[in-house]
């Protein structure tokens, strides 16, 4: 009695937990008909559960797989073996109503009173399969996604692989935090026959001579502490401006520099010749008002003297004075010599600017040339003024005859000038094989010696010649043809004592 209560009992649970599976449950005999069925089965499938009875398993496939079920069916029937569920199968059932829908049957075997039978455990897996689904749609559009920006991503390195590698006059370069290459790109490296490749992992400031590495050091090492710098740096006559920034890892910790280098060397070259220019046209400016002032001063003073002598000149005629006469000649002789002499070097120097003055060398004497200059000039020495003149060495050279006499003269006119009355002035010339050397010493007022730098400047007149007559153009003028023979002046000068002025001119044999 208490065993059978036991099977009963055991029966009652067995039959609950086949009747409220969540889990369809259908068993089959041999041929596939269903013999028992769960209510979720039936509620699964859109049938009864006595209308579930009627069918075979065969009908809850769809039409176009029923042949192929009923062979693996078959073949499970002769082989039975336990298959989990949905191991190498996508199935569909169809409902009552013609609809299908995804599921997963685990099969097992039993056999009751000597006739094998097949328990299926079936699940509805149709909101799976559309999480699955819309995971699947999920994946394409995020793999989508990934592609775009991994394009989007290649073609921003090559974009700043390109910007770097034509980065004008310089490089951009990336060291770790011991200074050695992690990334270098620009044109500055094409230009020294350079790849990157070569570059990356070196040391850079092995690169660098031993001068320059220890300043490159400093500032790499402030850049790494957190100190952005700019810096010019001049190298082999470049010049580069520097730029550097630390940069930081996920952690924010300075672990890597970035160096910005840019060549300037042509921009400095640019200022330069800017300054140049500014520096000409300047001192342009200044000549140009030096010139005003003076062409106004030194043509109005010998013109006025011209006219005030001929004045007085027709009135001793009218007076028949003739005795004052010859002092207003002379006068007038001198003035006119002097803007004769104005007019001179004006063409000179312009001769000379437009590149019109050509050298004729030719075999000259030189004895006979330097005696003929200072007979002409002795006209226009002062009261009492006397020229001295000692000569030595061979009589002839070759050399420009035209260009040897406006030298001399210039040299000569200007010891007379500033030389006061009753001094002597002496000329010296020795020849020798090679070079003529003249010197010409006075004992005039000297030349300041604040002054004598630009001595050699046109339209430069010393501050202590300001009242005497003169362009300021002379010793310019002879500088000038001396540059054309290949000649040179030097001179030595004490203030109210004198001045020596010396000239070398090679013999163009």
């Amino acid at each position: 009695m208490s065993q059978h209560s036991d099977r009963v009992r055991d029966t009652s649970f067995y039959q609950i937990l086949f009747q409220t599976a969540t889990e369809g449950l259908i068993i089959a005999n041999k041929s596939g008909g269903i013999e028992m069925s769960n209510p979720r089965a039936a509620e699964m499938f859109g049938y009864t559960n006595k209308e579930l009875l009627e069918l075979s398993v065969d009908d809850l496939m769809p039409k176009h797989l029923k042949e192929k079920h009923v062979h693996h069916r078959e073949g499970f029937m002769k082989n039975p073996r336990k298959r989990a569920m949905g191991i190498g199968y996508d199935l569909i059932g169809v409902r009552k109503d013609g609809s299908s829908f995804p599921l997963e049957i685990s099969l097992n075997h039993f056999v009751d009173n000597g006739a094998p039978k097949a328990m299926a455990l079936i699940m509805d897996v149709t909101k799976r399969k559309e999480q699955e689904a819309e995971i699947k749609l999920l994946n394409k559009h995020l793999e989508k996604r990934v592609l775009q920006r991994t394009k989007e991503l290649d073609e921003s390195q090559r974009l700043y692989k390109l910007i770097a590698q034509n980065f004008p006059n310089g490089t951009i370069n990336v060291f770790d935090s011991e200074f050695n290459y992690v990334f270098t790109e620009g044109a500055e490296l094409f230009k020294r026959g350079i790849t990157s490749e070569k570059l990356i992992g070196k040391n850079y400031l092995t690169r660098l001579p031993k001068k320059l590495s220890s300043v490159m050091k400093d500032i790499l090492q402030k850049a790494l502490d957190g100190q952005d710098e700019k810096h010019e740096i001049s190298h082999e006559n470049q010049f580069y401006v520097i730029n550097t920034v630390g940069l930081e890892n996920d952690q924010g910790i300075i672990d890597k520099v970035l160096l910005v280098e840019q060549n300037i060397t042509e921009r400095k070259e640019a200022e330069e010749l800017t300054k140049e220019s500014l520096a000409k046209e300047k001192l342009l400016n200044e000549l140009k008002s030096r010139f005003v002032s003076m062409a106004s001063h030194e043509f109005r003073t010998p013109l006025s003297t011209v006219l005030s002598s001929l004045a007085l000149l027709e009135k001793y005629d009218d007076a028949g004075i003739e005795d004052k006469k010859p002092k207003h000649y002379q006068r007038i002789k001198s003035s006119v010599r002097h803007l004769t002499n104005l007019l001179n070097d004006f063409l000179s120097l312009e001769k000379v600017e437009a590149g019109m003055v050509n050298t004729l060398l030719e075999r000259i004497e030189i004895e006979s040339l330097i005696v003929e200059i200072v007979d002409q000039q002795k006209q226009m020495t002062k009261k009492g003024q006397s020229i001295t003149l000692k000569y030595q060495g061979p009589s002839s050279m070759i050399s420009d005859q035209n260009m040897l006499q406006i030298i001399c003269s210039n040299l000569l006119s200007n010891a007379i000038k500033y030389s006061s009355e009753d001094s002597e002035i002496e000329f010296t010339g020795r020849m020798g094989n090679e070079q003529l050397i003249i010197e010409v010493k006075d004992q005039g007022i000297g030349i300041p010696y604040e002054d004598q730098e630009n001595m050699f400047g046109s339209f430069f007149r010393a501050k202590n010649a300001a009242n005497i007559e003169g362009t300021g153009l002379g010793l310019n003028i002879v500088k000038r043809h001396l540059q054309l023979l290949k000649g040179s002046i030097t001179f030595e000068s004490v203030p109210d004592e004198g001045t020596t002025f010396t000239i070398t001119i090679p013999n163009h044999t």
